[in-house]
């Protein structure tokens, strides 16, 4: 996928979590987690997930929220 495109998708994701951070804030932590080999491996919205899974409720990072 290309980065463009990994990046939005993983700020979309973001977005579901935090609704009222500032968007650009979102994607500047998109393309920042995008830097990460390991997180940009996997599918955006995974590597989203996976970043913020010491921060979501257990039942959110399992349904993908």
């Amino acid at each position: 996928m290309p980065l463009e495109q990994w990046v939005a998708s993983c700020a979309k994701q973001l977005k579901c979590h935090w609704r009222t951070v500032d968007p650009d804030q979102l994607e500047e932590l998109a393309a920042d987690l995008a830097r990460d080999a390991r997180l940009r491996a996997m599918h955006p919205i995974s590597a989203a997930l996976t970043w913020q899974e010491p921060v979501l409720p257990s039942d959110d990072a399992k349904q993908g929220v």
